[in-house]
């Protein structure tokens, strides 16, 4: 049950709370990945404390025909892709129709991709202890897709940490990442922004600031080098 006590109030607060769960990581020196665009406020609080590289890491869901926010998938930026073949099946899209919105995602993701990293290339994840970041967690797919890409870059270890996730998705993202941390697992989420005060849009000039600010994602993380908020 959702009630004032236990919602956040903003992305911000709930990476500085996820943060206190995960400083055991910080002598691992890790990477924290953040999934845009409403993970990447998540993502600039556990980076912080955990004095870490902030790097991002482009995922869209695959949306239903005539439902677009009823996902059937997910694509991450490197291609890697999930498919819910049930829900497919139930909704009786065919491949040609699953092909047209897989097109038209992967090249949103480009747009993304380009305009969030630009030229510089992804940060390399090998060997290294990876903190994947989410502002919650419905169904799932975007996170397995983007845990799934991460996986492909050989890690040492996989951490998915995210504020909210109802505990059947949790289960099946453990088979995905070596651990996961949640906050809050309720048994009936109606929708993530519900746990939030404020879920206010995030933009993808907000995610630029708040890379750039952070500082370079090749030099070890840190506090942002100005005092400016992206979610103001």
């Amino acid at each position: 049950m959702t009630t004032h006590e236990n919602r956040f109030a903003d992305r911000r607060d709930a990476g500085r709370r996820l943060a206190e769960r995960l400083l055991g990581a910080r002598a691992e020196h890790p990477v924290v990945v953040a999934l845009p665009r409403g993970g990447v406020p998540v993502a600039r609080e556990i980076a912080a404390a955990l004095d870490a590289p902030l790097e991002v890491l482009a995922v869209r869901k695959l949306g239903a025909p005539h439902n677009p926010e009823y996902g059937i998938g997910a694509v991450a930026e490197d291609g890697t892709g999930v498919i819910d073949a049930e829900a497919v099946a139930v909704l009786g899209i065919g491949a040609k129709m699953v092909d047209s919105i897989l097109a038209r995602e992967t090249a949103e993701l480009r747009r993304r991709v380009v305009a969030y990293r630009g030229d510089r290339p992804p940060l390399d994840l090998r060997d290294r202890t990876v903190i994947v970041v989410d502002d919650g967690v419905a169904t799932g797919l975007t996170d397995t897709a983007a845990l799934r890409a991460v996986r492909r870059q050989e890690p040492r270890r996989v951490i998915l940490a995210v504020p909210v996730c109802p505990p059947d998705s949790a289960r099946r993202l453990r088979e995905e990442a070596d651990e996961v941390v949640c906050l809050q697992t309720p048994a009936l989420l109606r929708g993530v922004g519900q746990w939030y005060r404020d879920f206010s849009q995030v933009s993808d000039d907000e995610v630029i600031e708040t890379l750039s600010s952070f500082g370079s994602p090749t030099g070890g993380g840190g506090e942002p080098e100005t005092g400016m908020d992206p979610q103001q």
